[in-house]
C-alpha cells in the first residue's frame, strides 16, 4: 500500500497592522512631554532628598554634591527642635477629622440629591457647584468672626470644620454623577429585601462607589494637607500650628542661621505622607475597579 504523504498546512500569520504616522507622531510628542514632566517633578525631590542628609555648610557650599554621609541629626533636630513633630500630629488630627467629615457629609449629600427629587434639588446642588468658584481669602473675615463667636478660633475642630466646608462643594459635584449612573434596579432590589434607606446607602451604594470615593480621598487629602491661607488667618496659636504653618515659621524666623539640613527635612516628612496615601488608595482604587468589572 503506497504511503500517504501529508501535505504540509500553511500556518497564517497574523498582519501586521502599520500605524498611521499621525498616531506615531503624536504618542512620541506625548511620550517626550511625559518624560519632561516627571523629570521637572523628580528631580528636584530627590535633590531635597539629598540635601536633608547634608549639613548648612554643605548645602550651601556644593548644593549638587552628595553628602559626605548621611546626616541622620537632621531629621531629628527638625522633629524636635523645629517642633515637626508637634506640627505633623495637629495636621493629622485637622486633616483626618475634616476628610473623614467631608467624605461621610458629601457621599450622603450626593446620594440624596441624585437620587431623590423634591422642590429645591436643583437650586441646592447649583449652590454646591457655586461654592466651587468663591474664592478662599473672600471668606477669611466672615470666617474669622463666625469661629469667633462660636469658641472655635484657633482650635483644631474649628480648623478641620472649616477645611471640611471648603472640600464639601467638589465632593458633592463629583459624587453625584456617580450616583446618578447607577441603575435604579440596585435600590428597588434592596427595597424588596427589607432594606431600608440607611441600609441601602451604607451596605449597597457606598460599597460600589469605592473607586470615587478612593479618588476624592487622594485629591482631598493633598488638598487639606497643602492648606496654608485658612490656617494662618483662623490658628493664630503656636502650640496649635499645621504643617505648612510650622514650615513657614521654620523657614523665616530663623534668619540666615537657619539649619537649611533640618529644613529640607523636614520638606521630606512633610512630602512622605501624602506619597503614602496616594499609593494607599491607589491600590484601594485600582481593586476596586477590577472587584467591579467582574461583577
Amino acid at each position: 500500500m503506497a504511503s500517504e504523504v501529508a501535505a504540509p498546512i500553511a500556518i497564517a500569520r497574523p498582519r501586521r497592522t502599520s500605524v498611521p504616522t499621525g498616531e506615531r507622531v503624536t504618542g512620541g510628542i506625548s511620550q517626550a512631554v511625559l518624560i519632561v514632566c516627571s523629570v521637572v517633578v523628580v528631580l528636584p525631590f530627590l535633590w531635597t532628598i539629598m540635601s536633608s542628609f547634608k549639613t548648612t555648610t554643605q548645602v550651601l557650599n556644593s548644593p549638587f554634591s552628595l553628602p559626605d554621609r548621611l546626616h541622620f541629626e537632621n531629621y531629628v533636630n527638625a522633629w524636635t527642635k523645629a517642633g515637626i513633630g508637634t506640627f505633623f500630629v495637629n495636621t493629622l488630627l485637622v486633616v483626618g477629622g475634616a476628610l473623614v467629615l467631608t467624605m461621610v457629609m458629601g457621599s450622603m449629600c450626593a446620594y440624596f440629591l441624585a437620587r431623590f427629587r423634591f422642590i429645591g434639588n436643583r437650586a441646592i446642588y447649583l449652590l454646591m457647584v457655586a461654592g466651587l468658584t468663591f474664592p478662599i481669602f473672600l471668606a477669611i473675615v466672615p470666617l474669622f468672626f463666625i469661629l469667633k463667636s462660636l469658641g472655635l478660633l484657633g482650635t483644631l475642630p474649628g480648623l478641620a470644620i472649616t477645611y471640611s466646608a471648603f472640600a464639601l462643594p467638589f465632593t458633592v459635584f463629583f459624587m453625584v454623577p456617580f450616583f446618578r449612573a447607577l441603575p435604579p434596579s440596585i435600590t428597588e432590589a434592596a427595597a424588596i429585601d427589607g432594606a431600608g434607606e440607611w441600609r441601602t446607602f451604607f451596605q449597597v451604594m457606598v460599597p460600589m462607589a469605592r473607586p470615587a470615593i478612593s479618588t476624592l480621598a487622594i485629591l482631598n487629602f493633598v488638598g487639606l494637607w497643602n492648606q496654608f491661607l485658612l490656617p494662618v488667618a483662623l490658628n493664630p496659636d503656636q502650640k496649635k500650628y499645621v504643617l505648612t504653618q510650622g514650615m513657614a515659621a521654620f523657614a523665616g524666623t530663623a534668619g540666615y542661621s537657619i539649619d537649611f539640613g533640618a529644613l529640607f527635612a523636614a520638606v521630606v516628612m512633610t512630602i512622605v505622607p501624602v506619597l503614602i496615601v496616594y499609593l494607599v488608595f491607589q491600590r484601594a482604587l485600582s481593586g476596586s475597579v477590577v472587584i467591579g468589572s467582574d461583577k
